[in-house]
C-alpha cells in the first residue's frame, strides 16, 4: 500500500467515524425527544384522567392538616394549613361548620363541599331587630363545586382546628381540604374583612388538572320583606323582585323565567352573576371576565302564594389551563352609593333601562340623582316623608313649564276646532280646496299645526322619564325601607294598613288603608279638571274618563308602597292647582262663544293670541 492509499484509508476513516458520531448523537437526541414528547402527552392523559376520574366517596378519608394559629399583623387568625399526605387509614370525617361574623354579615361554612351553609344580613333586620337569611334552602347551601365529572358537593372536607365561629376583627381565612384515594387534592378557602361585602374565595388543584367546572348555587335566594297577598291580578308582589342578574360586559341583564333557562351562552362574558331580591343580591364576581354560561331553574319558596319563589343556579366555564378557581362572593344590600362605589355597574340591578337608546346610562343617571335629591332633604329634615313631598314638588316645579306649554299648544288647537269643522263639512268633496282653506286659517291664526302637535307631546315626553324616575326610585329605594313619615304611616316601603281587621277582598286585602282613599279623591278631581277643558273629547268619553281613572287608581295604589301613593296625591294636589291656575287665565273656548262664521273668528283670533 503506498502512501497516498494510506493516507485516504484514514480520511475515509475518520469520516465514517464522525458521520456514525454525529447520526448517533442525532440518533439520541431523536430519542430523547419522542420520549419527552411521549412522556408530556403521558403527563397530560393522566392529568385529563384524574380529573375526569377524581375519586369522590361520600365520606373520605381524614387527611391530617397542619394549622397555623396566631395570626400577624394582617390577619386574626389563618385556619388550617396544606393538607400533608398521609397514607395510614382514618376515621370517617364528621360534618362539621364554622361561622364567620363580619361588620355586614353573618355567614355558616359547611365542610359537606366545603360550601355556604347559610347567610345573615345585618343592613336588613326586621322589627324585631332579627337580621334575615339569605340563602332559600339552607339544607342545599350555595357554591358546590363540580369539577369535570367529579361532583364534590358531597365530598367531607378536612378543616383543621378551625373553631366553631369567628368574629373578625381584621382579616380571617377558613380553609378546607379534600384528597381522593390517589393523592389528589382540592383546596377551597374563604377569606374575610371586617367590613368588606366580599368573601374571597380560592380553589387550589393539586395532582391534577380539571378541564372544567361547574359551581353549583341550589339554595337560592330568600326574600328579607313579607311579600303581600292578593292586590289586583296580584299586584302586590310587583314591588318585589325575583331575578337573574348578571353583568356580560355589554350591559347589565335582569332575567326572571318560570322554565329553566340559559344565559350568556353564545356571546358576551360575564363580569358578575347571581341572583336579586326586593333589597339585596349576591353575586360571584370574576377577576377578570369569563365566557361562562349561566343556567337558572325555577325553585318554588313556597309558604306565600304571593313569593315569586327564587331559582337554582350554576355558572359552568372551561379551565383553559388554570390551576386554581378564584373569584369573590359578593353579599349587596342595595344600597346605590354602596353599590355604585363598587365601579362594577351593580347599582343597575336597583335601575336599569333599554341599552338600544341609551336609558340603561341617562335613565339610570335620572334615578341616581333623583335619589341624591331625596336623601339631600333627608339630611336636612330626617324625614323621609317629607323628603317625598319636598322633591315631588321640587320636580312638579321644573317640569311646571313644560306643562304650560303642553296646555297652550292643545288650547290653541282646540280653539280653531269649530272652523276647522265648518272648513270640512264646506269642502268634502274637494280634498285640495279644503287643505288649502285649512292651511289659510292656521296662517291667519299664527298656529303652525306641526308645532302645536310637538308642542304638546314633546314636553309630555321630557316629563315622563323624570317621573317615571322617582317612581322607580320610590319603589325600590332601601332608604325608604321601614322609614316613618308622620301620623298613620309608620313604613314608606309598605302600604299604610291602619286596621287589619277590615278588608276590602282583592283590593286591600291585608285590611284597611288610608292613603288609596286619598288618591282616588284627588285622582278624581284632577282628571274632571282636565277632562273638563278638553273641548276636543266628547261629553260621554269625559264622564267616562273622570270615573274611570280613579277607579284604576285605587285598584293598583291599595298594594303599593305608601311612599309610592304620597309621591303620586301630592303630584294630584299640584296639578289640580296647576290647572286651575292656568285655565283661570284664558277664557273658555265654547259654550259662549257665538255659531255664526264672522264672530267665532273674531273670537278665536282672540283665544290664539291668547295661548301664543
Amino acid at each position: 500500500m503506498n502512501k497516498n492509499t494510506l493516507i485516504g484509508s484514514i480520511l475515509i476513516a475518520i469520516i465514517v467515524i464522525w458521520w456514525m458520531a454525529v447520526n448517533n448523537a442525532n440518533a439520541e437526541a431523536q430519542a430523547a425527544a419522542r420520549a419527552a414528547a411521549k412522556a408530556k402527552a403521558t403527563a397530560a392523559q393522566v392529568s385529563k384522567d384524574s380529573a375526569n376520574t377524581l375519586v369522590v366517596p361520600k365520606k373520605a378519608p381524614e387527611i391530617k392538616a397542619a394549622p397555623v394559629l396566631g395570626g400577624t399583623d394582617e390577619r386574626d387568625s389563618v385556619i388550617a394549613g396544606e393538607a400533608k399526605q398521609s397514607t395510614a387509614v382514618k376515621a370517617e370525617i364528621a360534618e362539621r361548620s364554622v361561622t364567620v361574623e363580619t361588620d355586614k354579615f353573618i355567614m355558616t361554612l359547611t365542610n359537606k363541599g366545603a360550601k355556604v351553609k347559610s347567610v345573615i344580613v345585618k343592613a336588613l333586620p326586621d322589627s324585631a331587630g332579627q337580621f334575615p337569611e339569605l340563602i332559600q334552602d339552607t339544607a342545599l347551601g350555595a357554591f358546590d363545586l363540580k369539577l369535570d365529572k367529579a361532583d364534590l358537593s358531597e365530598a367531607m372536607f378536612e378543616m383543621g382546628s378551625a373553631p366553631e365561629k369567628i368574629v373578625v376583627t381584621d382579616s380571617a381565612k377558613v380553609q378546607f381540604v379534600f384528597q381522593d384515594a390517589n393523592g389528589n387534592q382540592v383546596i377551597r378557602s374563604y377569606g374575610f374583612t371586617k367590613d368588606g361585602s366580599a368573601v374571597r374565595q380560592e380553589n387550589k388543584f393539586i395532582g391534577f388538572q380539571p378541564n372544567a367546572y361547574e359551581l353549583a348555587w341550589k339554595g337560592g335566594l330568600k326574600e328579607t320583606e313579607k311579600v303581600p297577598n292578593g292586590g289586583f291580578f296580584g299586584s302586590g308582589r310587583y314591588y318585589y323582585f325575583s331575578e337573574v342578574v348578571f353583568n356580560n360586559t355589554y350591559s347589565v341583564e335582569r332575567e326572571m323565567t318560570n322554565e329553566p333557562k340559559s344565559f350568556n351562552a353564545t356571546e358576551g362574558k360575564l363580569v358578575w352573576a347571581g341572583l336579586r331580591r326586593k333589597y339585596v343580591a349576591m353575586t360571584v364576581q370574576f377577576d377578570e371576565a369569563v365566557p361562562a354560561v349561566l343556567n337558572a331553574v325555577p325553585m318554588k319558596a313556597g309558604g306565600n302564594e304571593a313569593e315569586q319563589g327564587t331559582y337554582k343556579l350554576t355558572i359552568a366555564d372551561d379551565f383553559r389551563g388554570a390551576q386554581s378557581l378564584n373569584y369573590d362572593l359578593m353579599v349587596l344590600p342595595l344600597n346605590w352609593d354602596e353599590v355604585a362605589a363598587l365601579n362594577k355597574d351593580y347599582e343597575k340591578i336597583i335601575v336599569s333601562g333599554w341599552s338600544w337608546c341609551g336609558a340603561d346610562v341617562w335613565f339610570v343617571w335620572i334615578c341616581k340623582m333623583l335619589l341624591k335629591l331625596l336623601n339631600m332633604f333627608y339630611s336636612i329634615i330626617p324625614n323621609y316623608g317629607i323628603a317625598i313631598i319636598l322633591v315631588t314638588i321640587i320636580v312638579r316645579g321644573i317640569t311646571t313649564p313644560f306643562t304650560v306649554k303642553q296646555i297652550k299648544s292643545t288650547r290653541g288647537m282646540a280653539a280653531l276646532k269649530p272652523q276647522l269643522d265648518e272648513i270640512n263639512v264646506k269642502y268634502r268633496t274637494d280634498p285640495q280646496k279644503k287643505q288649502a282653506a285649512m292651511m289659510e286659517l292656521y296662517s291667519k291664526n299664527n298656529i303652525n299645526p306641526l308645532a302645536s302637535c310637538t308642542g304638546g307631546c314633546l314636553p309630555m315626553l321630557i316629563q315622563m322619564p323624570i317621573f317615571m324616575g322617582l317612581f322607580f326610585v320610590l319603589g325600590r329605594a332601601i332608604e325608604l325601607r321601614g322609614a316613618p313619615a308622620f301620623l298613620w304611616i309608620t313604613d314608606l316601603s309598605r302600604s299604610d294598613v291602619v286596621w287589619s281587621g277590615i278588608s276590602v277582598p282583592v283590593i286591600m286585602p291585608s285590611g284597611l288603608a288610608i292613603l288609596p282613599w286619598l288618591m282616588v279623591a284627588t285622582t278624581y278631581f284632577q282628571t274632571k279638571i282636565t277632562m273638563s277643558s278638553n273641548a276636543g273629547m266628547d261629553p260621554a268619553q269625559q264622564k267616562m274618563m273622570v270615573w274611570m281613572m280613579p277607579a284604576m287608581m285605587l285598584l293598583f295604589s291599595a298594594v303599593m308602597p305608601s311612599g309610592l301613593v304620597l309621591y303620586w296625591i301630592i303630584g294630584n294636589i299640584w296639578s289640580i292647582a296647576q290647572y286651575k291656575y292656568i285655565y283661570s287665565k284664558l277664557p273658555p273656548i265654547n259654550g259662549s262663544t257665538p255659531k255664526t262664521s264672522s264672530k267665532l273668528k273674531g273670537r278665536n283670533v282672540k283665544d290664539a293670541e291668547i295661548v301664543k
